[in-house]
């Protein structure tokens, strides 16, 4: 339960009647805290993000592999909010936290002081130790994120059409993808689709369908949080795609020319070069930096990846008035088994994180926060995919085409705005009978490919 003498310290008066709420990061639980906040007027809430827009993480792949554009699955933070007459946002980045005086600063160098605090600004991509893999091996947390992948995807295929040395070829033609979890599969799937199915016509010299799609990753099957029977479809349907999956491998080197891998049940059997100029990360999460200092100012203690422990009301228990949200916080189910950082689970601690809010503004106590399991589900390809729907007992375990169309159910409805939901459905329609992908531009730099023997033509 939650310590009830905590409460009234958490929600201390600002002293104008209306309480001052600060939320870092608007991801799925900032938003969605900031939006249930901004129908009541007792309190004033001040959202700052890096970023003007809300995006919609899980459909990041997709604008990595050319099905959606990134306006497709973002929307600005103002536009979201612009009826909540006591909500302000601030574009900025929070740096630091004085919790004496309630008081969060800004790269800017201005401040704003807070009565409670929302912090929910996520993670970014974990690389064991090895952030210099990070330039060779991007990582899928932003949109300049999928639009660096998208380039190097179509520079591979560019570079292939035009590359004499046939070894050099085979190095375009090979995509390594790291990490077996949904991202990591679903993108695996898509680069699968894109070499037999979607470009297949559109070069000369090469045949898209020769190219080698790898999925790797360390533990011993993919997708490790879903039922067993789900990992071993997903794992046939990838192989459908062409896409070969090696578990047990254990990565140990990556440089411009390829990839090496440990093998084996302990990961030092043997060690496996692939020669690849295309290695796209999707493994391990970090906490985002302004999570870290936050730690540091309250004296709390962080895991390994930067995530903080709160209780079951989502607050610091030294720091009751602050809240940790989404994949910084490590929030305990009863019996232990830690809330998944996931979509779903960050915009029930967001709604939680209001309501909690409100009910103490009233003189009410606040309930601890409950977890509503909805389920997993991952798209692979075109009409196949995997879905664990735990509420629905021994039929919720789908694959295939109803899986699929569970997928496309669920993204639609969590989608924000009107707008984007049609521009996607619009694109997916046309997409599914075309078999194309719209949205194949090569854009940043370096936009021509580094050819070491041009073919003669």
């Amino acid at each position: 339960m939650v310590d009830s003498q905590k409460t009234p310290e958490r929600y201390r008066d600002s002293g104008n009647g209306r309480y001052r709420v600060v939320i870092v990061g608007g991801g799925f639980a900032g938003l969605y805290a900031a939006r249930k906040l901004g129908k009541d007027r007792a309190v004033d809430v001040t959202l700052v993000d890096r970023r003007n827009y809300h995006l919609f993480q899980p459909l990041l792949y997709q604008v990595a592999t050319g099905a959606l554009s990134p306006g497709d699955i973002a929307q600005p933070l103002r536009a979201i909010l612009r009826r909540n007459e006591n909500t302000r946002v601030i574009l900025a980045e929070a740096v630091g936290l004085d919790p004496v005086a309630r008081r969060i600063s800004l790269n800017d160098g201005g401040t704003v002081d807070y009565d409670t605090l929302l912090v929910a600004t996520g993670a970014r991509h974990a690389y064991f130790g090895h952030d210099e893999w990070a330039t060779l091996a991007p990582g899928l947390k932003t949109i300049e994120d999928a639009t660096e992948i998208r380039r190097r995807i179509l520079i591979a295929y560019e570079a292939a059409e035009r590359e004499a040395d046939p070894v050099r070829r085979a190095e375009w033609m090979t995509f390594v993808v790291v990490g077996g979890g949904p991202t990591g599969v679903e993108l695996a799937g898509a680069l699968g689709e894109i070499s037999r199915d979607t470009m297949r016509r559109d070069f000369r010299s090469i045949r898209p369908a020769d190219a080698r799609v790898l999925l790797v990753e360390a533990l011993d099957r993919v997708l490790p949080t879903y039922p067993e029977n789900l990992s071993r479809s997903a794992r046939r349907q990838l192989e459908g795609l062409g896409v070969t999956v090696r578990t047990g491998a254990k990565v140990t080197a990556i440089d411009e020319d390829g990839i090496e891998v440990a093998i084996g049940s302990d990961g030092t059997d043997r060690t496996e070069r692939i020669p690849t100029r295309t290695v796209l990360w999707a493994a391990g999460v970090q906490a985002s930096s302004f999570g870290r200092k936050v730690a540091e100012a309250l004296g709390v203690e962080v895991d390994r990846s930067g995530r903080l422990p709160v209780g079951a009301d989502l607050a610091i228990a030294s720091h009751p008035e602050v809240m940790i949200l989404g994949d910084l916080a490590i929030a305990k189910l009863q019996g232990g088994k830690r809330v998944p950082g996931v979509a779903p689970a960050a915009l029930q601690e967001g709604n939680y994180a209001a309501d909690s809010i409100r009910r103490s503004v009233l003189g009410e106590m606040p309930e601890p926060f409950r977890y509503r399991d909805r389920g997993d589900v991952a798209v692979i390809g075109r009409l196949s995919g995997v879905a664990d729907i735990r509420w629905l007992g021994r039929f919720g375990q789908m694959s295939g085409l109803p899986a699929w169309g569970m997928w496309l159910g669920v993204h639609i409805v969590y989608l924000i705005g009107f707008a984007n939901r049609l521009v996607v459905i619009i694109r997916w329609a046309w997409s599914f009978l075309t078999h194309g992908r719209g949205t194949r531009l090569i854009t940043g730099e370096p936009h021509l490919p580094p050819i070491k023997r041009p073919k003669h033509l």
